[in-house]
């Protein structure tokens, strides 16, 4: 099966820059209002069920892992 996502593009600091739904099996191209550095994907709502909108930071994203 496949799942709608939404994807959250996150600055440096974990800031939210915005949160872009996606939909499955499609080309749709979806980029971050800013530069960003991560990139968070989840089930499609997910941001939204938690109240997490643009301008809101999420903490430990510091503490992931480099890029491999």
């Amino acid at each position: 099966a496949y799942l709608p996502l939404s994807v959250a593009f996150l600055d440096d600091d974990g800031r939210i820059l915005n949160i872009e739904d996606m939909a499955p099996q499609t080309e749709t191209s979806h980029c971050a209002s800013a530069a960003a550095r991560f990139a968070l994907e989840m089930n499609q709502g997910w941001f939204a069920g938690k109240g997490l909108k643009a301008g809101l930071r999420i903490v430990g994203v510091d503490k992931s892992p480099p890029p491999q």
